[in-house]
């Protein structure tokens, strides 16, 4: 990092660290006048790579810009240029330059895990790090469709979904036997071997022996019903029906291909939609569409690349990954890609057969989703210009976060903040607030939105940086507009605990009364500087407020019953410390429940095994304070 680079230049700057420079692979970092990464790249060779930057002359504009606004370079050498592919989408991710394309990834993928640390496997949805021993299968698009195939495998398997613990406590077959969607090895339904061999079959079913397995079973029904067994067939009959089931579910399924994932990339209006699906066991397990964020003038192959670098910095590829656009550095993508997945990927542009079939029905979900994504947006961003209208705004808001606090007489008290954007709602900056503050009387709203509002700012103000460039998903750290559901003293309270704290950056606050008798559509609005006016009751602007008030009230209430009922369920013993899951499960096996046990003898609690005569003093103590 130099100091002394005020009166110079971003070649000239750059041309300083061109000179030592090694000619080896690595990833180089572009930093502005605020040490503000803008820009990373990796390169074959640093210094022919960092070289092209020293001037402005045979640059698009985007990367004029870009050195124009370069006062500091950081360097990282790695072992080969495929490391370095790695190295750059990770910090992509990480520190979001903005004249890098973005992926806007806040997606983790489900997937259907068997365990197979128990003598009885388990089948069960999965998602985050893969702790557990077993086989892992995905990655599904979504939520439902996990719960969807995991329920038909239910079916087809008869495999359990219990936890060991539960499984160790029973005596009887629980309900998924009776709704025959267990075979119950737990109470002997079904010896552990023939268990073992209905996990097998699905392990099998799930790697895309799907033939091999049906086959299996249509030849044990048939011998069923030749043997007169006619209840064994009707099992095997509905087990082949939910298998049926599994493989007609996924739309366009593949019948020559077991396990790809499927990238089609589409421009229009200066945005890229990238719509991603997955094939696994020539089964279509789903897909989801992106919208990476990415200046109009990269290309279609340059915009593809960046983000299949960085959608695998965190997964692990399949066998086969096929795209709609050939990546401008094909060999290397496939080179880092291996390294990832640490065997050989493929990496196909097809152009004839059931593989461009795939590609091109990506594509044009790709199209479709991005003209919906453009129209969603442009009528979003018409209720936010008539927003700004309507409220006298000098500016249309980019972020407008919407608050309100939920309890019962003070009790389980919680505040909750809702944003909205030009996206629309955006949950995944929805946030909530404990309420902390002992000294409130219940029910008091004012003091409870004061906490809220002091801790939002507090944190804000500390953390961000009111110029910085918006977060990947185009949403910016601070808000424009403050929406309050209360009257002129709610307005008034918030604006006071605002100019308290001195903010760097004006936020205009808008309050919302409800109406006479709290009738929708004759709301009382309170802006700053104007009297207190209500909104024709067909305004557009006036059903969008409504609409985010009503949003915040649903979050916070939800928020405030979670919390309600944890804690009713919330069993007395976990407030003794010390007191963890081995010793709780101990007292409670002797003695019944938590109430036997606050009115058991002192000599009584030290007898259990794992507690000790100390403990058992604890215990005691605890139930019998006087």
């Amino acid at each position: 990092m130099t100091n002394d680079t005020d009166d110079l230049t971003g070649p000239d700057i750059i041309k300083r660290f061109v000179k030592t420079l090694p000619t080896g692979p690595g990833v180089y970092r572009m930093l502005d006048e605020n040490e503000v990464v803008i820009y990373v790249g990796k390169a074959r060779n640093l210094k022919a790579r960092v070289t092209n930057y020293t001037r402005y002359e045979g640059n698009p504009v985007r990367i004029c810009r870009m050195i124009a606004a370069t006062r500091a370079m950081e360097f990282v050498r790695t072992e080969t240029e495929a490391a370095a592919l790695l190295l750059e989408a990770n910090l992509i991710k990480r520190l979001r330059p903005r004249f890098n394309i973005l992926l806007r990834d806040d997606k983790t993928f489900p997937y259907i895990l068997l365990a197979t640390e128990h003598e009885a496997p388990e089948l069960n949805k999965h998602r985050g790090t893969r702790r557990r021993k077993g086989h892992y299968f995905g990655p599904f698009a979504s939520a439902a469709a996990v719960n969807r195939t995991v329920t038909a495998l239910q079916k087809a398997f008869l495999l359990r979904n219990c936890s060991d613990s539960f499984y160790a406590g029973r005596s009887r077959p629980c309900l998924q036997h009776q709704i025959k969607r267990c075979a119950a090895p737990c109470t002997g339904e079904i010896s552990i071997p023939d268990y073992q061999a209905l996990a097998n079959e699905a392990k099998d079913f799930l790697s895309g022996k799907t033939k091999a397995v049906q086959d299996h079973l249509q030849s044990e029904m048939n011998a069923a019903a030749e043997a007169l067994d006619f209840e064994r067939a009707a099992m095997l009959r509905d087990r082949l029906s939910a298998l049926a089931q599994i493989q007609g579910g996924g739309g366009m399924n593949a019948q020559s291909v077991a396990e790809a994932d499927v990238f089609a990339i589409h421009q229009e209006a200066g945005s890229f939609c990238v719509q991603v699906f997955f094939y696994r066991a020539h089964q279509n397990w789903g897909n989801y569409a992106y919208y990476p964020r990415a200046d109009e003038n990269y290309s279609l192959s340059e915009v593809l690349e960046a983000f299949m670098a960085q959608f695998y910095e965190n997964r692990t590829p399949p066998a086969l990954v096929l795209a709609s656009e050939e990546p401008t550095e094909p060999d290397l993508l496939r080179e880092a890609l291996a390294s990832r997945a640490e065997r050989t990927v493929r990496l196909e542009v097809p152009k004839r057969g059931e593989k461009r079939a795939l590609v091109e029905h990506a594509l044009t979900n790709a199209r479709e989703a991005l003209g919906r994504h453009l129209s969603d947006s442009a009528s979003q961003r018409k209720l936010l210009e008539a927003m700004a209208e309507t409220f006298g705004l000098e500016q249309t808001p980019r972020r407008i976060e919407i608050y309100d606090n939920s309890h019962i007489q003070g009790t389980n008290a919680v505040g909750g903040m809702v944003v909205a954007g030009i996206e629309g709602l955006s949950k995944k900056h929805y946030r909530t607030f404990n309420i902390k503050s002992k000294d409130l009387s219940p029910g008091d709203d004012f003091g409870m939105m004061r906490e809220v509002l002091t801790r939002r700012f507090t944190r804000l103000a500390a953390e961000s940086d009111i110029e910085a460039e918006d977060d990947a998903s185009g949403m910016p750290d601070w808000p424009d507009v403050l929406l309050i559901d209360g009257g002129a003293g709610q307005t008034n309270a918030v604006k006071a605990v605002l100019a308290e704290m001195n903010l760097p950056r004006e936020v205009t606050i808008i309050g919302i009364a409800k109406g006479e008798e709290r009738n929708a559509g004759r709301e009382t609005f309170y802006v700053e500087g104007r009297d207190p006016f209500m909104l024709p009751s067909r305004d557009p602007v006036l059903y969008y407020v409504q609409r985010l008030r009503d949003e915040a009230h649903r979050f916070a209430i939800g928020t405030h019953r979670a919390r309600r009922k944890k804690d009713i369920v919330r069993n007395p013993l976990d407030e003794i410390e010390g007191i963890g899951p081995t010793r709780k499960r101990a007292l409670l096996q002797h003695f019944g429940s938590a109430k036997a046990v606050s009115r058991a003898a002192l000599s009584d609690l030290s007898a259990i095994p794992g507690i000790s005569k100390a403990m058992a003093q604890q215990i005691y103590d605890h139930f019998n304070r006087t």
